[in-house]
Parts: C-alpha cells; sequence; structure tokens
C-alpha cells in the first residue's frame, strides 16, 4: 500500500469563524468554503483552500464529540490529523489490518463524501492518520 497524495491537514478548533477569519488573513486570496454540519461525527466542518492541499476546520457540535476531548485538552485548538488518498478505502482498510495497525471503526462518509476510516495514532508515528477514498468528478480538487 502506497498512501497518495495528502487531501487535507485537519484542525480543530473552538469557532470556525475566528479560524476561518484568521486563515483569510494569514493566506490572503485562499477562498474559505460556508460551514456544514456532519451530525453523524459529531462535528461541523469547514474548508480553506491554500494553493497546495486543503485545510479543515472541525468544530465539536456539542459535548459527544470528538473533537469536544481534543479542544479540552487544547483549548486554542490544533492540529488534528492528516488526510491522505487511496484509490480503495476498502483495500486500504484490509492492508492496515493485515499490518496490525488499529483501525479506529468501520468507513463511513467523510467531509468530501467519499469514503473515510482513522487509523490510530501509534501506529502512525503519533499521528491521528485519516484515510480517504479518492473523490471524483466535481468533489476532485
Amino acid at each position: 500500500m502506497i498512501l497518495g497524495r495528502l487531501n487535507h491537514v485537519g484542525v480543530a478548533t473552538p469557532s470556525i469563524e475566528r479560524s476561518a477569519e484568521s486563515y483569510r488573513q494569514l493566506l490572503g486570496d485562499a477562498a474559505v468554503g460556508a460551514p456544514f454540519d456532519l451530525p453523524a461525527q459529531g462535528v461541523r466542518v469547514c474548508f480553506v483552500d491554500p494553493p497546495n492541499t486543503q485545510i479543515e476546520l472541525i468544530e465539536p457540535l456539542g459535548a459527544e464529540s470528538p473533537i469536544h476531548g481534543f479542544l479540552t485538552k487544547n483549548p486554542a485548538g490544533g492540529q488534528h490529523h492528516l488526510c491522505y488518498e487511496v484509490p480503495d478505502i476498502h483495500a486500504a482498510k484490509a492492508w492496515f489490518e493485515a499490518q496490525g495497525m488499529r483501525v479506529l471503526g468501520e468507513p463511513r462518509i467523510g467531509a468530501h463524501g467519499t469514503p473515510i476510516f482513522f487509523v490510530h495514532p501509534r501506529d502512525m508515528g503519533g499521528v491521528l492518520t485519516e484515510i480517504m477514498e479518492s473523490p471524483r468528478g466535481e468533489h476532485r480538487r
């Protein structure tokens, strides 16, 4: 298994609006998408589009959100995960599991509308890693 391109860097934030404004100031003309809710994952997300990748801003939807726990430990927010593309999510999951790596849950639909799963940070050099099936068509960046 060879991971594909880095799709985005996930950044947890207590306020998407404040973080989006900071990125607008830092990145100049980078487009900032409209925030939207992913209730099944307990998060609200927004994508910032600098020229070479995306930044996914992630805000918890409530106390049950996994991002809520991250922000409890890191109140100002910060890097949450890296996301890499793969051509086939099920083949990737099988490969990671065959290597003895801990896949966190079953594949589910992520913010780009494609299947995703996460790999435990202890198995990825200390970095929570999202594996995402490569977007096709209008979702492709």
